[in-house]
Order: structure tokens, then C-alpha cells, then sequence
């Protein structure tokens, strides 16, 4: 298939980031990294423990307390414990936004994604990998869909495992998130200046992977 390469694929919260990533990652044969999982791990330590997400010497003091382990099937596990499915609720959301800003964490979690990356065929995606994990990405992606759109795929998510989650309360945490993301001191989110964005908000999840996947083909060539 040609020479193996990196993929950064960043964008705002729900903008389908991880499904994409997923899919295409498997058709092209490649590892997978959500970067957002491992800051959803630490979320949720400081949730659990009753510590303030907006103390940063609090959060950071804990770090050392933090082991995050990722197995080959993509399940995440914080301290031993499988947390794949507890980091997806809702309420983990804005801590992550919140504590992905401290310098500390994200050189907490910096060493550990670059490790993957180092022999090529990585796919990673979250909303600095094209600026600052992998800087060097032969691919880099920045998705982009209408926050009505986002909303409206996450509320079906959530909805699934809590039939009292509320499709305003989700709208109001994606704008809030997008608010965070993008006006962070350190490693806002922000385009690549070579990545190519898509804008997923109309598109099937076929139609955005195989655009992807098209776009790699050329790059391994």
C-alpha cells in the first residue's frame, strides 16, 4: 500500500473526530490514539477524588497518583480500572476542557502520546495533534461541523445510557467547550496551517473516511 505515515486529525468536540479516526484507522490497517480519552482519564481522577478542576497546583500535585494504560482492543484504563465507558459521560466533558489547558498535565500526557508515533502508522486526533504532538504528520485533518449538528450527535450518544440528558443542556456544554478550547492559553485549538479541514456536518461517516483515506493513498505514494 506504500510507505506508512502519520494522521493528525483535530476539530472541536463532536465534530465525529473519533469515528472517523477509528474507521479509517482500521481500514487502513493503522493504531489508533484518542488523545482525548487520556485527558478524560484525568477528569474523571479528579472528579472521583473531590479535587477542583479549576486549582492547577490541585490537579497537578495528583499527576504523579495518574497511571493511564491503553490496550490493543482501545479500552482505556485509569489505575487498573477499565474507565472506556464511564469517560464518555457527560459530566466529564467540561472538567477535561477545563484541567487540558495546565501546563503540567499536557506534559504529563505529551511524552506518552509521542511514544506511539515513532514507527509511523498512527492515527491520533484531539485538538493539538497537527500543531503539537505531531507537528510533522504527513496528513493533517481539521474537521469541522455546525455546533446544532455537534450537539445533536452527542445528545443521541448520551441519551442512550441517560434518558434524562437534555438536548439544551448538551447544546450549552458544547458551546461552553468550544469556548475553552479555542481561547486556552496553551495549545488552543486552532487549524494546522497545511491541514485540510472538512466539514463533516452534511457528510456520512463513509463519505468523510473514504476522503481521508483517498488523501493518505496519495501521501504513502
Amino acid at each position: 500500500m506504500g510507505t506508512q505515515i502519520n494522521i493528525a486529525i483535530d476539530g472541536p468536540s463532536a465534530s465525529g473526530k473519533s469515528t472517523i479516526a477509528k474507521a479509517l484507522a482500521y481500514k487502513l490497517g493503522y493504531l489508533y490514539i484518542d488523545t482525548g480519552a487520556m485527558y478524560r482519564c484525568i477528569a474523571l481522577y479528579v472528579l472521583d477524588h473531590e479535587i477542583d478542576p479549576n486549582d492547577e497546583f490541585a490537579v497537578s500535585k495528583q499527576l504523579r497518583s495518574i497511571d493511564i494504560k491503553l490496550d490493543s482492543y482501545g479500552h482505556y484504563y485509569l489505575n487498573g480500572t477499565d474507565v472506556s465507558q464511564r469517560i464518555r459521560e457527560n459530566d466529564i466533558a467540561l472538567v477535561t476542557s477545563e484541567i487540558s489547558q495546565y501546563s503540567d498535565v499536557r506534559r504529563f500526557l505529551l511524552d506518552y502520546q509521542r511514544s506511539f508515533i515513532r514507527n509511523k502508522g498512527c492515527i491520533m486526533d484531539g485538538r493539538d495533534i497537527g500543531t503539537v504532538v505531531m507537528p510533522d504528520a504527513e496528513l493533517k485533518i481539521f474537521q469541522i461541523a455546525s455546533a446544532d449538528q455537534r450537539a445533536e450527535r452527542r445528545y443521541l450518544e448520551l441519551v442512550k445510557n441517560d434518558p434524562s440528558v437534555k438536548y439544551d443542556d448538551v447544546y450549552q456544554d458544547i458551546l461552553t467547550r468550544d469556548y475553552q478550547d479555542s481561547h486556552r492559553v496553551l495549545s488552543p485549538l486552532v487549524k494546522a496551517s497545511d491541514a485540510i479541514e472538512i466539514d463533516t456536518s452534511e457528510a456520512t461517516i463513509d463519505e468523510v473516511v473514504n476522503q481521508i483515506y483517498t488523501l493518505a493513498l496519495e501521501r504513502m505514494n
